[in-house]
Formats: structure tokens, C-alpha cells, sequence
């Protein structure tokens, strides 16, 4: 079904450097298996399903799947005909069209005969493909789901429909890269049974990567450790993973020691969402809770709780419809900063938190070294009270100055589209707020970096020179950079791999202790919940049902989950 011989693979970057990515791969995969792939971050797990897929070309080798045989020479036509024996879900990956998600199969199953999915003629294609549409909807388990609309889906039920698009190709393979990332246990048991369910049912070959164990256990018949670019170890999920953990760091003990010193209080939050076609209605109500100096706060619920919902209220970015949320004033012990009121007294309390969002993105086109210098301007005092100054000359008002502030943490695009509303350029917070000296950055930035275990050198490279672990260390790394005095972490762990993650724990553990440092953070990773949390708070469809000990809320969480592939952990 799937051969692999002596490929090779290596990417030169914008500066000139060659990294080699894969080195002397072989394999086979027989039809109806399900091939595991695990290994760290930048390892060359996505690299080589991208290859197989027929969208990256290689330096040597060749690559066969189902009858179709494709060298590092090969024409585009053969690379294009590896693409039809092969269906994809790439990581963090959720390009759908804004409809029902009975049509987005219907789009995919006429492009797939006709070639273009952007114009189908619906009745012929209803009558055509309909049934079909219907059976694999079945499948991944989104009967219930057919006619809701795809953007307001939950992100596993998105994942989900991917894949039954990906299946309307009827390809011979399918190819996995984390598609159960940023899930919940509940929705991730969907998902895996889904797949269960695809090769089970239609047949079909899986190559699934992924950095979860349990999720290894639970589906994989064989799997492959990939090490450097190399397949170190090949053979059972246990032994495997035996062998993939045993050089784990060691676990730094947990201070669980909380403070009488309350930093945020969140009083009588009240949010409701109206969805004006098809999904649910979101309706958070009677929230209340303290934070204290130097938490680690978890948010744990099932997806769509308003687990994010809540922590964008937190932190501003968002306003509630009744309620507050006040945060201790910088300036005086006694007072209190509303923090959804534009002012420069939470100006001053934006200046020490740092958001990184969940669906976080680095710039494409900019340098980390720039991203990082842009972000420590943001953050810095001098350059505060430069953009007061310039505010003032310009006739800016205070509430104004703060509400464009308040942009710098948001994503870039979302800050724009804010901004276009009101008729502003994004170039209005570049002159307000100049970036950090690029010198001095990577003084600044080297003991993050350290206690992330990331390299100083990709500070001089983009994005897209960095593997999937490497960004996300590096959001992190910017959310991090100016040691604010409380960080908001949403859900940004679920590319990591256990060893990664294991660095990043015992690193924010440090930071919490070294520096006081109160985290809230999302997670679905429920060991990474269990090493890091000092308490948590449990969030069921919008309403707050526990709060307290870490271990308690666990318990409760998976007793409801109902999720399979945890008994494999």
C-alpha cells in the first residue's frame, strides 16, 4: 500500500543555512493498518506526511503509494496523482466554507468529480451525491450535526467535518497530523472513534501523527519513533512509547502554596451569544470568582463551555453583558480597576498582563527578533509614557490612548479588522507604541528562551522555518518576554510533545515562583493540568459548577467525559 525508500529531506532557509529533516527513511505500510508516527517537536513528522501527501518535494528517494510511484525528480503530474490516492488533516487546520456542514461534503464530492467545488450546481448534486454525503457524516459522527453551520461548530466537530471532506475523495490513504490538537477528552474520543470507525468501515490505510501516547495506544497497530530525522525504534505503541519517554526531565515539585493577596475578581459575569444560523446558544451566567497572587488557575470544561469566552472577559478583550471584572491597582492597594472601561489606570494593569490566544499566529513575513522587539515595546514603561506624551500633543484623550493600547494584545488581524471599523490604520499603533532596540533584544529575551529550551539562533529566522513545537514555545516566549505580573494561556500546549511539554511545565513553575507570576490558563491536556495547577475552576455550558482543588475538578471532568482512549494512559 504505502512504500517509503531511502528518502531524504532538507529545507535551506531565507539565510542560507541547510537543515536536513529527514535522513534515510524506510517503511511500508500494509492496506487497512493504521502506521503511528511519534517523536519531539521537529523530529520530521509533518515533513514526511507532507511528503507522502504529494505537496513537498525531497531531495532523494522514492515514495509508492497504491500502485503510484513518485521520485525527488518526478514530474508535477505524478506528485498531483499522489494527492488523489491521499486524504489530509493538517495541524491546526480549519479551512471550511461558511455553510451547513452537509454541504461542505456536498462541495467536496462534486470538486472531486467535477474539479471545482466553488461552483456546484446544488439540486444535481443533492440528488447525486446526498446519500453519500449523509453515510459519511454518519461516520465521523455528525449525523446530528448535518445541518449546522460550519463556523459555529465546535473545533472537534470541525475536525471532524475536515476529515469527512477529506473522505468524499475516496482516497486510498489517509494521512492524521494531530487532529485531535486543541479537543477536549469528550470531543477527542469522537474524534478517534471516528477514525476507528473510517478504517473499520471504508477500509482505509491511516498514518497517523501525533504526540499523545494514549492516542498511540488507543488507535495505532504499529509505531514509528522518528528521531533527528531519523526512524530510531519500530514496533509495538508500548514499547515504543516506553522508549520515547524514558529520557523525560524529571518532574519539578509543585509549590501549591496560595496567597490571601486577591489580584482579579470576577463578580456575577453574565454573557450570551445569539447565533443567528444553526449551533447553540452560549449563555454564561452568574460567574464569580477570586484570583490570587502568584495562582496558577486552571479553566476546565468541555468544548464550547466558555472556557474562552471567560478568559478573553478576564482579560478585556472582550466585554460582558452584565457583571465586572476589577483587577488590584498598580498604584494603590485600596483601589480597583474595572478592567472593561477604557483608562489610563488600566492602561498601567495591561502593561504587566500578558494573552497568548488559542488560535495564536506568528507573523509570516517579520523576524522573531522583530516580533518580539514589537512586542516588548508594547510592554515597556519608557515607551508608555512616550505614547502618552505623543497622545496628549495630538489631542488624543486618555480612554482613547487606552483603547488603542488594549489592541496590542490581540491577535494582528483582529486588531486591524477593530481597527478598520473606526476608519484607523494598524500604522496609528506602530508610530503610538515604537518597537523594543533590536540590539538589545536578545539580552532581554535569553533567559525565556533558556527556561523554554528554544535556540537564541531563531530569533533570525520566520515562521515557516519553524517546526510546530518551536512556534508554539515561541508565542509563548512573546506572551512571556516583558515578565508581565499575570499571563493568560489559552489552550497553546497542544503541539507539544510529553518531553516538550515537561520543559514548559517545570519552566512556568519557575517563572511562577521566580518572578510571582499569576497564570490562568486553559488546557485540555490533563496531565499537563495535574503537574502545573495550584486550583482549578470546572465550566460546564456556561456555568460555573466547582472550584478547588485541582485533582477533585479532574476527577469530576473525566467521570462526565465518558473518554476511552484515557484508560490507555
Amino acid at each position: 500500500m504505502i512504500e517509503v525508500k531511502n528518502l531524504n529531506k532538507t529545507y535551506k532557509l531565507d539565510n542560507g543555512e541547510v537543515i536536513s529533516s529527514l535522513k534515510n527513511i524506510n517503511l511500508n505500510v500494509k492496506k487497512g493498518e493504521i502506521l503511528g508516527i511519534i517523536g519531539k517537536s521537529g523530529s520530521g513528522k509533518t515533513s514526511l506526511l507532507r511528503i507522502l501527501r504529494g505537496v513537498e518535494d525531497f531531495d532523494s528517494g522514492l515514495v509508492k503509494i497504491n500502485g503510484v510511484e513518485v521520485n525527488h525528480d518526478s514530474s508535477k503530474y505524478y506528485f498531483n496523482k499522489l494527492k488523489k490516492e491521499t486524504g489530509i488533516h493538517l495541524q491546526r487546520s480549519f479551512g471550511l466554507w461558511p455553510e451547513s456542514a452537509y454541504n461542505n461534503v456536498i462541495r467536496k464530492l462534486y470538486g472531486s468529480k467535477y474539479g471545482d467545488e466553488a461552483t456546484v450546481d446544488f439540486d444535481f448534486a443533492d440528488a447525486q451525491y446526498g446519500d453519500e454525503a449523509k453515510k459519511l457524516l454518519e461516520i465521523v459522527g455528525l449525523k446530528d450535526k448535518i445541518d449546522h453551520y460550519a463556523p459555529v461548530l465546535s473545533g472537534g466537530e470541525k475536525q471532524r467535518l475536515i476529515i469527512a471532506r477529506q473522505l468524499a475523495k475516496k482516497p486510498s490513504v489517509l494521512l492524521l497530523d494531530e487532529p485531535a490538537t486543541m479537543a477536549c477528552p469528550k470531543t477527542k474520543q469522537s474524534i478517534l472513534k471516528a477514525i476507528k470507525n473510517i478504517n473499520k468501515e471504508l477500509g482505509v490505510s491511516v498514518v497517523l501523527v501525533s504526540h499523545l501516547p494514549e492516542i498511540h495506544q488507543y488507535l495505532s497497530d504499529r509505531l514509528i519513533l522518528l528521531e533527528d530525522g531519523e526512524i530510531k525504534e519500530e514496533g509495538k505503541p508500548e514499547d515504543i512509547i516506553d522508549e520515547f519517554l524514558k529520557d523525560i526531565d524529571d518532574e519539578i515539585p509543585l509549590d501549591k502554596t496560595l496567597t490571601n493577596d486577591t489580584l482579579i475578581k470576577a463578580i456575577d459575569i453574565y454573557k450570551r451569544y445569539y447565533l443567528l444560523t444553526g449551533g447553540n446558544v452560549l449563555e454564561m451566567k452568574d460567574i464569580s470568582f477570586n484570583i490570587g497572587k502568584e495562582d496558577i488557575l486552571s479553566l476546565v470544561g468541555s468544548s464550547g463551555a466558555g472556557k474562552t469566552v471567560l478568559l478573553r472577559i478576564l482579560a478585556g478583550l472582550d466585554q460582558s453583558d452584565d457583571g465586572n471584572v476589577l483587577f488590584k491597582s498598580n498604584s494603590s492597594k485600596d483601589d480597583w480597576v474595572d478592567i472593561s472601561k477604557p483608562s489610563i489606570e488600566r492602561m498601567n494593569i495591561r502593561k504587566n498582563l500578558g494573552f497568548m490566544h488559542q488560535e495564536f499566529a506568528l507573523s509570516h513575513y517579520s523576524t522573531i527578533r522583530d516580533q518580539i522587539a514589537v512586542k516588548l515595546g508594547f510592554k515597556n514603561q519608557d515607551v508608555i509614557d512616550y505614547a502618552k506624551k505623543k497622545a496628549e500633543e495630538e489631542g488624543l484623550s486618555d480612554e482613547l490612548l487606552d483603547s488603542l493600547y488594549q489592541l496590542t494584545d490581540l491577535p494582528e488581524l483582529e486588531a486591524k479588522s477593530r481597527l478598520e471599523q473606526v476608519g484607523l490604520l494598524g500604522d496609528i499603533l506602530d508610530d503610538l507604541f515604537p518597537k523594543f532596540p533590536d540590539k538589545a533584544v536578545k539580552s532581554e529575551v535569553k533567559p525565556i528562551f533558556e527556561a523554554l529550551d528554544l535556540p537564541l539562533d531563531i530569533l533570525n529566522r520566520k515562521s515557516y522555518e519553524l517546526s510546530g513545537g518551536q512556534k508554539v514555545r515561541t508565542t509563548l516566549a512573546l506572551a512571556l518576554c516583558s515578565k508581565p505580573d499575570i499571563i493568560m494561556l489559552d489552550e497553546p500546549f497542544g503541539d507539544l510533545d510529553p518531553l516538550t511539554l515537561r520543559i514548559v511545565a517545570n519552566s512556568i513553575k519557575r517563572i511562577n515562583k521566580k518572578l510571582n507570576t499569576t497564570i490562568i490558563m486553559i488546557s485540555h491536556n490533563l496531565n499537563f493540568i495535574t503537574e502545573l495547577s495550584k486550583r482549578a475552576i470546572l465550566i460546564e455550558d456556561g456555568k460555573l459548577i466547582d472550584d478547588g482543588d485541582t485533582l477533585d475538578i479532574l476527577d469530576k471532568f473525566k467521570n462526565s467525559c465518558n473518554a476511552e482512549y484515557l484508560q490507555c494512559s
